[in-house]
């Protein structure tokens, strides 16, 4: 399986908002964090956003922005203009003038995402990614987000469904995209599959997640040397290989049971346990508790 594709399928994105935003003048706003990923289009003109503790950056036609987890911002016409704090609205929403044909025209949105298995997408990248019409066609991710307010503005039988699966177009579209800077990336699977290298050793775990993988054996993979490769994985990923491979056997093992479709025997087996005994040791060893009490608590809580 390709990794970025295990990933998103087990984020399985969600109940999708798509609004405009248009602003006319001077104006200034600033939204608290809302852990949810969110995007933003820019249809025409432009204005400047900051993430907290960043440099403001410049939003033009064309651009798109994708926050993983969306920290607090703030959204401005001009550098160094007051900021009012406001609260997010599934509304359209205007700034600055209320009257005349806007400056600056948007289509903004937000998502939901598995919360068990979150940490995946932010460890994938970094806080923003700013897509740049001046440096590359954006005309796919536009079209994907007209199609996503289309659907968000419908009520039609498989609704949810579209949304889901635009949603994870949109999500791999962003991650494969070049224009994401390799020195930008944090430590994690998105700076890992930009390493030739290393992306082969990495499909070799996706496809076959239950097999008794050596360091060894994933250099091979790589066509590096153990220490070499061990050296290079642990850089790129932030994790050495065997705690990446455990990493991903667990998040398969979150996803499962918070859905209560296999028993532990098989869950076991599929992700590379010898038995179900064997498995809710390491479980409990990685999360604190029993894979059942795991199981349990996201039931009630769903």
């Amino acid at each position: 399986m390709d990794p970025f594709s295990d990933v998103i399928g087990l984020l399985r994105p969600h109940a999708a908002l798509s609004k405009p935003i248009t602003g006319r003048g001077r104006w200034g706003v600033r939204y608290a964090a809302y852990e949810q990923p969110g995007f933003a289009l820019v249809l025409d003109g432009r204005c400047w956003l900051a993430l907290d503790g960043g440099e403001p950056v410049l939003l033009e036609r064309g651009d798109f922005v994708l926050l993983p987890a969306t920290p607090a911002f703030a959204l401005f016409s001009h550098p160094g203009v007051a900021c009012t704090r406001v609260e997010p609205s599934d509304a359209p929403v205007r700034h600055g003038d209320p009257d005349g044909e806007p400056d600056v025209q948007m289509l903004g949105g937000a998502f939901r995402i598995e919360p068990v298995n979150a940490a995946l997408l932010t460890g994938l990248l970094p806080r923003m990614i700013h897509v740049r019409a001046a440096e590359g066609d954006t005309t796919r991710l536009a079209r994907l987000v007209h199609l996503l307010r289309e659907e968000c503005e419908a009520d039609q039988p498989g609704r949810e469904m579209i949304l889901q699966r635009l949603l994870e177009v949109m999500l791999v579209e962003c991650l494969r995209r070049p224009g994401v800077e390799a020195d930008t990336l944090p430590a994690g699977l998105l700076a890992g599959l930009r390493d030739p290298a290393l992306a082969g050793a990495l499909r070799a775990m996706h496809q076959d997640v239950r097999g008794g993988w050596t360091v060894a054996d994933l250099a091979r993979h790589a066509g590096m040397s153990r220490s070499a490769f061990a050296a290079r994985f642990t850089q790129a990923l932030g994790c050495a290989p065997m705690e990446y491979l455990l990493r991903w056997r667990m998040a398969l093992a979150q996803d499962a049971l918070g859905r209560g479709s296999k028993s532990l025997d098989r869950l076991a087996e599929e992700i590379g346990y010898e038995s179900a005994s064997a498995f809710s040791t390491a479980f409990r060893r990685r999360t604190g508790i029993s894979p059942g009490a795991f199981a349990r608590a996201r039931r009630e809580a769903a």
